[in-house]
């Protein structure tokens, strides 16, 4: 449920100006259309409705993602495009069918992409280099920053994207790494939904205010909202709290000091609104 409620918060958000596009695909063009998982593979064009598996060469290793292109999409008019990352050890399939993005992309008119992390093996138990976390991704310093770069600049030759309107969302692992790309990827991403992590990256220096709208539970026992490590821990690593995380983008983006805030039974929504360049910041 979080993560359809982040799609259509991140939809609301969107850049005052274009943004420059500094993309590089230096290290070969991600176009390449492999397989289709609920279309024919053999010869797709760019706009054939589907789930497609994607493979290309990025500084010596294959990468991976799954597209989705949901029927009846508007190609008059600029595109949408929301990046969805796998959590820790798992891989875009994961990420495919715990979100509901999918149904979410035709509803909104927007297209998913599901990246794959690195592994010892390519396809399953799979991390991303957020910096001081997690795994194979992390320990090897895997270049993911320049990797979605690239991605994004083969996608934008592919389809009219809205390059205002570019997000980010993932769980634990895969918010970290949204995290660092809005940390250095802000050119490219106008708003991160970031679900049960925080950022966890000191050398964090946006060069544009990015929007963040972040999901966390107060009993989360892997990435407590307090910060450290928790009782459960997968990555093995202290967590920043969610209260540092939320200040930094608080002071980044020039947000109001004081929150709107909402209850609703068990659930509290700060929103602190209107920051520089449109921006918002919401927990």
């Amino acid at each position: 449920m979080a993560f359809l409620v982040a799609v259509l918060a991140l939809l609301a958000c969107g850049r005052a100006a274009q943004p420059t596009a500094t993309a590089a695909a230096t290290a070969g063009s991600p176009t390449g259309q492999a397989a289709a998982t609920d279309a024919d593979p053999s010869s797709p064009a760019p706009l054939t409705p589907g789930t497609f598996d994607r493979r290309f060469p990025f500084q010596g290793r294959e990468r991976s993602y799954l597209i989705h292109i949901p029927p009846g999409i508007d190609t008059s008019a600029p595109i949408p495009l929301v990046l969805v990352f796998h959590g820790g050890l798992g891989n875009a399939r994961n990420a495919l069918r715990m979100t509901g993005f999918n149904r979410a992309a035709g509803e909104a008119g927007l297209l998913v992409v599901y990246p794959n992390g690195s592994g010892k093996r390519p396809d399953i138990l799979l991390t991303w280099n957020g910096g001081g976390c997690c795994g194979y991704a992390a320990e090897l310093q895997v270049d993911d920053v320049g990797f979605v770069r690239a991605l994004i600049a083969a996608l934008d030759s592919d389809f009219n994207l809205d390059r205002k309107r570019i997000y980010a969302t993932g769980m634990s692992n895969g918010t970290i790494m949204s995290y660092r790309l809005a940390c250095h990827a802000a050119d490219l991403f106008a708003a991160i939904g970031p679900v049960a992590a925080t950022q966890n990256f000191d050398a964090c220096q946006p060069s544009e205010p990015v929007s963040i709208i972040h999901f966390h539970g107060t009993a989360d026992r892997h990435a407590p909202d307090q910060g450290g490590m928790g009782p459960d821990p997968l990555a093995g690593v202290a967590f920043t709290s969610v209260e540092e995380t939320i200040a930094f983008w608080v002071k980044r983006d020039a947000c109001p000091s004081e929150p709107e805030s909402e209850r609703r039974g068990s659930i509290l929504r700060d929103r602190l609104s209107p920051c520089a360049s449109g921006t918002a910041v919401e927990l």
